[in-house]
């Protein structure tokens, strides 16, 4: 299998479209041609993690911290149920202290009573305990992204300090963890790293699969000049090689599970304009319009050059709308859409 993986993230020319088109006939057959959207609210900035490649590193004293407000939470709601997403996403820093993990349990309480149970919630606060995990669960949430960034343990460590706070076996058991709780799990990684090979993208879609995951969000390395790994800029590969190859993956790993929800991520749609419609062709069933007030967004830069940061929200919804229909997709409208891999284990 892993010859083949290989193989399809080399393809070139006639060859990656082949790629492409089986990808697109494989997602079509097992999950359709309905986008799911999810309402991102990027909730905080603040992070207690210093990552390598994150503009919003903890060691980064450029970036404005902030929190959103409760009434702001509550303005994003109203936007997911006047747009009839059907989901949204609360995504911020890693934090764990007490405050935090109670706030995001009131909160998630609260979504739930003004949505009348009618909106799905996925996190992304990375690292927690077993114990905050299952608050979360209990108080309204079912899906959980935790990214990897990369699988192989070497690579990790060289894109993250290597101390306690940044373990790559603690990433790992906390995603066993979220299964455990009965989340359904999402991870991904970043795509076209310094140091990274076509090798390691490989083993990044088996791990994927050894490890039964049920959503799954890739996308480009987009380096960020207040990060260590800025000064490997000259090493990388181009954007545009970078994003292709992002469409390598998002079609191999739709080949390898084919029933699984793949995320269109920002990254996609930074490094081309039609990124977002071209990862979705490619096999990706996810988008998730960014739903966080203005006034915050560039404090929110995990990359440089994020799309659409000044944009209104009904601009995007009806620009999301058309560009969709352009390629024979539609919007789940008021659906949780949900992982068709995690309903077909359960």
């Amino acid at each position: 299998m892993k010859d083949t993986l290989i193989k399809m993230l080399s393809s070139t020319g006639n060859e990656m479209q082949e790629l492409l088109d089986e990808a697109l006939r494989i997602k079509l057959k097992y999950v359709g041609n309905i986008v799911y959207c999810r309402g991102l609210l990027e909730y905080s900035n603040i992070c207690r993690k210093s990552c390598y490649y994150c503009g919003v590193r903890s060691c980064n004293k450029n970036v404005e911290r902030y929190t959103v407000t409760d009434d702001e939470v509550f303005e994003a709601v109203d936007l997911v149920m006047k747009y009839k997403y059907g989901s949204m996403v609360l995504q911020g820093g890693e934090r764990n202290d007490k405050a935090f993990v109670e706030k995001i349990t009131e909160l998630l309480k609260k979504i739930k009573s003004l949505s009348h149970n009618k909106i799905g919630i996925t996190l992304s606060f990375g690292e927690q305990t077993e114990e905050t995990y299952r608050q979360w669960f209990s108080a309204g949430a079912h899906r959980y992204l935790l990214r990897i960034e990369s699988s192989d343990i070497d690579l990790y460590h060289k894109i993250h300090p290597n101390d306690e706070k940044h373990s790559y076996h603690a990433r790992l058991k906390a995603i066993s963890l979220l299964r455990k709780t009965g989340y359904q799990v999402g991870t991904g990684v970043m795509i076209g790293l310094p140091f990274q090979t076509t090798d390691n993208l490989t083993d990044d879609l088996l791990f994927f699969r050894d490890h039964d995951i049920d959503m799954i969000g890739m996308g480009p390395y987009i380096e960020h000049e207040q990060t260590p790994l800025y000064q490997y800029r000259d090493s990388l590969l181009s954007p545009n090689e970078r994003f292709e190859l992002g469409l390598k993956m998002i079609a191999a790993l739709r080949i390898l599970m084919k029933d699984v929800n793949i995320a269109a991520t920002t990254a996609m749609q930074t490094l081309n304009p039609r990124g977002r419609e071209m990862a979705v062709l490619a096999g990706a069933n996810i988008i998730m319009p960014n739903l966080t007030p203005l006034k915050y967004r560039e404090n929110y830069l995990i990359y440089q050059n994020k799309p659409n940061i000044h944009e209104d929200t009904e601009i995007s919804k009806t620009q999301l709308e058309k560009s969709l229909a352009k390629i024979d997709h539609c919007i789940g409208f008021e659906e949780w859409g949900d992982s068709q891999h995690f309903k077909n284990r359960q």
